[in-house]
């Protein structure tokens, strides 16, 4: 029996949701474990098909609830799809929209209906729900989200969610790698055994993202937005992202991503992403280094995702290894008609480090 000690459990939760798929490209596995926190806020997405030519992988990493995080996984990957710049064929302009859109789309009316489904589907704030909130009416919420930031909703006074998530989002279409980042979740690239980060850790006291906080008003205390958040991009946590006179790029807390491409090629091995309760726990180099160890014996992708989440586990509370892990593990299928691709393309192994909300191709990597 497990019984809730404040944020933790008595004992962890170790069961696990995992998958394993594939395409004629790739080969995918997942896990995801509660572990020692009184609940589960993690949610992912996963289309290995997205569309005839792309497949989509995203980690959620939900925090003061899990509302916003499973938001992200129903929604993110359709505003990418629907968006006019990706049929065009400009994915960062669609990615980079997707993320600014679900604050907006939650703070409009069926957005905080569905807010209100998604958090009554663990009975959570029954109040907020049945007092505030109408129930969504038969039929409205079939996939298609409404909500400006404008629109009048149940609650007029409502400003949005209070609760957040990170959001890292690879794309891999063709031989194109694309991944998007807000908050501290990572996607790695493994390319002949060697790590590259794809992401950069969004934390409060990187002096670019410390510039934004205080230009808006904001704070850093103690490594903490304003002393409560440990990290500086989120999507939701409405609370942070109130200066009227700023675009959405520059408040406090931003959904904005840092997005990173780079063509793939014979020598990438595999790509992992997961939430901050791996990384807090292993290094890039290591989890490549444990992953590249497992694939020598274990075929099935979500089991090597399995084993690296009980080795991060803590034998106990009160340390790293304590939090919700989430793990998607993409091993690259290296078909003949990818060898015409350069082989040696390089990668800078700390790529991100001057990075600030931009958009980095591998063009720009020495």
């Amino acid at each position: 029996m497990q019984v809730k000690m404040g944020i933790y459990l008595s004992s962890p939760k170790t069961e696990k949701v995992s998958e394993d798929g594939e395409n004629d490209r790739l080969r995918y596995g997942l896990s995801s474990m509660q572990g020692w926190r009184a609940t589960m806020e993690d949610a992912h997405a996963v289309y290995p098909s997205l569309d005839t030519s792309a497949s989509f992988f995203g980690v959620y990493d939900g925090h003061g609830g899990d509302e916003v995080s499973k938001f992200c996984a129903k929604f993110l990957h359709q505003e990418v799809l629907n968006h006019e710049a990706y049929s065009a064929g400009d994915i960062h302009t669609s990615i980079r929209h997707a993320f600014l859109r679900m604050d907006e789309m939650m703070c409009g009316q069926t957005g905080q209906r569905e807010l209100a489904a998604l958090m009554a589907e663990k009975d959570q704030a029954k109040d907020m729900i049945e007092g505030l909130i109408s129930p969504p009416k038969y039929g409205e919420s079939k996939g298609q989200t409404d909500g400006g930031s404008s629109e009048e909703g149940a609650n007029s006074d409502y400003r949005g969610p209070s609760a957040g998530s990170t959001a890292c989002v690879a794309i891999i279409q063709n031989v194109q790698l694309l991944v998007a980042n807000a908050g501290d979740s990572r996607c790695v690239l493994s390319r002949k055994g060697q790590a590259y980060d794809m992401s950069r850790d969004h934390k409060p006291d990187l002096q670019p993202e410390k510039e934004r906080i205080r230009n808006a008003g904001g704070y850093v205390r103690c490594g903490r937005v304003n002393g409560t958040l440990n990290m500086s991009r989120a999507i939701g946590d409405m609370e942070l992202k109130q200066n009227k006179s700023l675009p959405a790029e520059k408040q406090i807390v931003t959904a904005n991503p840092d997005i990173c491409t780079v063509e793939l090629c014979n020598d990438d091995d595999f790509l992992v992403l997961a939430c901050d309760g791996i990384w807090d726990c292993m290094s890039s180099q290591e989890v490549v280094d444990f992953v590249g160890k497992q694939l020598k014996h274990e075929k099935r992708l979500s089991t090597v995702c399995e084993t690296v989440m009980d080795k991060c586990l803590a034998p106990a509370t009160g340390g790293e290894g304590c939090d919700n892990m989430t793990m998607i593990l993409v091993q690259f299928k290296k078909p003949s008609t990818i060898s015409t691709v350069i082989k040696e393309q390089p990668l800078a192994s700390n790529q991100y480090s001057e990075c600030n909300g931009s958009t980095v191709t591998s063009n720009d990597m020495p």
